[in-house]
């Protein structure tokens, strides 16, 4: 998986959910290749994609693959906490 999405994972595992431009805006991503990605792990059944007129959010589906995922992302994020003694 690329550095990319795994950043696009991690942010939309923190914040619930984004939009494309949110996205691209936060991580210093150009759009077109933020929604190529976001597409892509929308393709693999790990985020869903909800529009609300032209607006398109992204957040994590509920899919095994999906929560294997976001099982990974936290298991990272408490061993960085353990290892920075927060």
């Amino acid at each position: 998986m690329s550095k990319s999405r795994m950043k696009i994972l991690k942010l939309i595992y923190q914040l619930g959910q984004l939009n494309v431009s949110d996205v691209a805006r936060r991580l210093n991503l150009n759009f077109t290749s933020t929604s190529g990605h976001l597409k892509v792990l929308e393709g693999e059944g790990i985020l869903l994609e909800h529009t609300y007129g032209r607006v398109r959010m992204y957040r994590f589906s509920e899919t095994p693959k999906a929560k294997a995922v976001v099982a990974l992302i936290e298991a990272w994020e408490k061993q960085r906490s353990a290892e920075n003694g927060v």
